[in-house]
């Protein structure tokens, strides 16, 4: 007859446990080590472009019109790509938060319609950029003149997905209990929605929204497409009826010049793109992590 193990006893460890204790560590060892190579290839993808670009990086730079094909700055290009995108967010953000709210406040678990979205949105994550770009070509450009309102149009579509998602998670961390006393208040829906979901949630959909951005941002195969020709030397504030100068296809076009010059002038351009890109990135995680901490109170 087998003894009854007492429980009073001191735990001591069986060769079980100090296997799973080494499979522990050595999936720790490897999570940690991938982060730092993550890390590592950012740092290095940094470098190499600033340490190629420091010859033109200067205040000159970013503020300057082109001189020729490979001197000036390249303030054009900065300034129409910040009107693009800002356009592209004016067209993205509200329609993916309209279909974020239907879908986390109106559509419910056995909704058809609210599967057919998240399935939509999906598979919009998913479709390559440049069959984005052929798409609004056809619809946009064919006929009519490139634009920067089509790269716009492009890079929304680009957003719209990731700013739907985003608040769709964000708005289901909202605590049940706002709802329910609204509710309780006999608020109608649509006045809770504005005044007590969506502030609630801000935060975190801006947060979504920056990263978006920072997605769109850098994009080149929707700009290239239908925004590919225009006159780089002069500020463009205009973004319908003609093509308006952006970082991205600046900085292909530029590379390839086949001049020691130009491709510097690309370098910098690249690093000055890729600042932007890193400087919403880090925004946007601070504004998440404040936005949680709010939540958590």
């Amino acid at each position: 007859m087998s003894s009854i193990p007492d429980p009073t006893a001191p735990l001591t460890a069986t060769g079980n446990l100090r296997r799973r204790m080494f499979v522990s560590q050595v999936v720790s060892g490897l999570a940690i080590a991938s982060a730092l190579a993550a890390v590592a290839v950012l740092a290095l993808v940094v470098y190499g472009v600033a340490s190629r670009g420091a010859s033109v990086l200067s205040l000159s730079f970013i503020t300057h019109n082109p001189v020729g094909l490979a001197g000036g700055g390249i303030a054009p290009a900065i300034v129409g790509t910040a009107l693009i995108v800002a356009c592209a967010t004016l067209i993205a953000t509200p329609l993916g938060v309209l279909t974020a709210l239907y879908l986390t406040e109106f559509a419910g678990s056995g909704s058809r319609l609210g599967r057919v979205l998240r399935t939509v949105l999906d598979l919009m994550q998913g479709i390559p950029t440049i069959v984005t770009a052929v798409f609004v070509f056809g619809l946009m450009v064919k006929g009519h003149k490139e634009s920067g309102f089509a790269g716009a149009v492009a890079l929304s579509i680009v957003m719209l997905p990731l700013i739907a998602r985003s608040a769709q998670e964000v708005l289901l961390l909202v605590p049940g209990s706002l709802r329910e006393a609204a509710d309780a208040l006999g608020v109608a829906r649509w006045r809770t929605i504005l005044t007590v979901i969506l502030p609630a949630a801000l935060g975190g959909i801006v947060t979504g929204t920056i990263l978006a951005v920072a997605r769109a941002a850098g994009e080149t195969a929707p700009l290239l497409v239908v925004d590919g020709i225009f006159n780089p030397d002069q500020v463009q504030l205009n973004i319908f009826g003609h093509g308006v100068p952006n970082i991205p296809v600046l900085i292909l076009e530029t590379s390839d010049l086949g001049v020691p010059q130009a491709f510097a002038r690309a370098w910098g351009a690249a690093f000055v793109l890729l600042a932007m890109i890193l400087i919403a990135n880090v925004g946007a995680r601070l504004l998440l992590a404040r936005y949680r901490a709010r939540l958590s109170q």
